[in-house]
């Protein structure tokens, strides 16, 4: 029947009705595409557009939660989406366990691969569904950008080495912090709320997702892990033979083989060979490490276009979460028995190597799939200018991956850190370290250090001067006031804590500044004073001249010095400063002494 006027109009007013109901607007939901899927590969979206894909998988899934873990400087919500087949969205929920997988995207903004394929993989799993199976046995908790400040100082000029996208943030916060520096100092507020964020969940795998400067070659995907020894045995095992052959195997049937992270032995220089070596826990997957836990570092490569940088990760991630699911209990298992030996005093029994270097006496011959290039004197710099431009060139490449160990310690029982050392205390808390106040104040019998030779970088590195020192231990009966705080070394925590309080280890408090302050002269001694003093020592001790004039030949600075002179017969007087360069934190060698100490804190 012919429709007439008024007909056609109530049909139109129902089709608008139709549009506005719950069908209709579920009907516009169709489309799925990502902000970078329209852009056809070659573009990542800014932060609100990220918050409001991440909104649309929340509302629309009830496998994923969308919330925020902490807030940046600049007052940016720090995001966090969590998929899970149960919809267990906190630590324990569920009818079963689950391994944990965390995956981390844009800590470096500039390279936002991760972020990207993040966002797909999610859609693949909980709304197409297509990859519903990778939540089986694992919750996955997904952070598609870390730094959300340094993300939004956008513009297309912040990565002069890396081919796209189009746009990008910047490399580090906006107080100008690399994350990827910070995981033991844990500076930066963002590091602050990882940390509480790592410690609530404890993933059993976790995911940092970069793109890696440096070198031309055909790979589009390389990777780190920690197995040189520095973290624990079941699970340097579990990676390398379990693990890392599956993503090999895996990545080479879909036709993107991937290859160790390429660092060369002497920067930007292939013919040195590569080296590959123990990462420190100031990087994501070092630190990790010390927590009993395996990270994943990818490394996709800059000149690679941004789409298959994109795919390469998806890829990645995807194939680890299926090996995660198909070997979850073995990887909890490993898990908690790696927890539960750090614990034991066993563990407290072995040196513990707390700064790694690389044997370059030690070498092999890889398959590299490579780029030709030559080697050219610059008429500009007189440096060697490396042209990748003979194209793909398969090499055989030199490695250096044999680890040395450049400084261990034995584990006391206990650490004891003074109670004014609030800063300190307060980062150990933010690590989910294990400890307890004295009720009262203590004489107790420690081991603790002198430093020597100690001097200071003379320009800034994150935010602080770094040191190097020389230390000695001593044993001492030294007076701790109420409030001081004992770490007992009976913890999961055991290797974090040891990377954090030992001096000479790579990256401890000590070596980052945090109690620079033991190292300055407080009281001295007027030279009208000292010329007389020192005369009267001398006379009392004539060993002291032959002492003094041996110092002044070592140390040339102290050659027309008069202050540097006397204050050398100042140090060996009663006034001098017994605290200077003597390091305030004690390690309690005596399981007696803590048990003690335990046992009042209950009472």
């Amino acid at each position: 029947m012919p429709m007439n006027h008024s007909s056609g109009i109530l049909l139109k007013g129902l089709l608008a009705l139709c549009l506005l109901t719950p069908m209709g607007l579920r009907a516009q939901e169709t489309d799925w595409t990502t902000p970078y899927e329209r852009s056809g590969g070659t573009e990542t979206p800014r932060y609100e557009a990220t918050m409001e894909y991440c909104r649309r998988l929340a509302d629309h899934s009830p496998w994923i939660q969308f919330s925020w873990f902490g807030t940046s400087p600049q007052g940016r919500g720090l995001p966090l989406l969590i998929a899970d087949r149960e919809g267990a969205f906190r630590p324990g929920q569920g009818t079963r366990k689950k391994a944990v997988v965390m995956v981390q995207a844009c800590i470096h903004p500039g390279e936002s691969e991760g972020k990207d394929a993040g966002l797909m993989l999610l859609r693949d799993i909980a709304i197409t569904r297509k990859l519903e199976h990778l939540l089986d046995n694992v919750t996955l908790v997904f952070i598609p950008i870390f730094n959300v400040d340094g993300h939004e100082r956008w513009g297309p000029h912040n990565r002069i080495n890396q081919n796209g996208p189009e746009e990008m943030g910047w490399r580090t916060t906006s107080s100008n912090l690399n994350l990827n520096r910070d995981y033991l100092k844990a500076d930066a507020p963002e590091m602050q709320a990882w940390l509480r964020l790592f410690n609530t969940w404890m993933p059993d795998l976790f995911i940092d997702c970069h793109t890696s400067d440096g070198a031309d070659y055909q790979y589009t995907m390389t990777y780190a892990m920690e197995t040189f020894g520095n973290m624990d045995p079941g699970l340097t095992q579990w990676q390398k033979e379990r693990f890392l052959p599956y993503l090999q195997q895996s990545m080479d049937s879909i036709g993107s083989p991937i290859q160790l992270y390429v660092s060369f032995r002497q920067w930007f220089n292939p013919l040195s060979g590569m080296r590959h070596g123990a990462s420190p826990p100031m990087l994501s997957q070092g630190y990790t490490a010390q927590r009993n836990r395996p990270g994943l570092l990818l490394e996709t490569h800059m000149l690679k276009p941004y789409k298959p940088r994109v795919e390469a990760t998806y890829e990645m991630i995807r194939f680890s979460l299926e090996q995660v699911n198909l070997d979850h209990q073995r990887l909890l298992d490993l898990v908690a028995a790696a927890d539960s030996l750090t614990a034991s005093p066993a563990f407290r029994q072995q040196e513990l190597a707390v700064d790694w270097g690389i044997d370059y006496s030690d070498s092999t011959w890889i398959d590299f799939l490579g780029v030709g290039w030559e080697a050219i004197p610059s008429d500009l710099t007189g440096g060697t200018w490396f042209k990748y431009n003979q194209g793909p060139k398969n090499l055989k490449m030199k490695l250096f991956r044999t680890p040395r160990v450049n400084a261990s310690v034995r584990l006391p029982e206990a650490y004891i850190i003074p109670v004014e050392w609030t800063e300190v205390i307060g980062r150990l808390a933010l690590h989910r370290v294990d400890m307890f106040p004295l009720s009262e104040a203590r004489s107790i019998s420690v081991e603790t250090y002198r430093f020597r030779d100690y001097s200071w970088e003379r320009t800034p590195y994150e935010g602080r001067f770094r040191m190097s020192l020389q230390a000695d231990p001593f044993m001492d009966t030294l007076s701790f006031p109420a409030g001081s705080v004992v770490v007992p070394m009976d913890q999961a925590s055991a290797r974090i804590i040891a990377w954090a309080l030992e001096p000479v280890a790579d990256g401890s408090f000590v070596k980052w500044g945090f109690f620079n302050a033991i190292f300055e002269q407080k009281e001295y001694g007027e030279t009208y004073v000292m010329e007389k003093k020192a005369r009267e020592m001398i006379a009392r001790d004539p060993s002291l001249r032959t002492a003094f004039e041996k110092a002044r030949e070592e140390n040339p600075n102290m050659a027309g010095n008069q202050f540097l002179q006397l204050n050398w017969f100042y140090s060996k007087t009663e006034y001098w400063d017994v605290k200077k360069d003597v390091y305030p934190v004690g390690r309690i060698l005596d399981q007696e002494m803590v048990r003690k100490l335990i046992a009042e804190k209950e009472e």
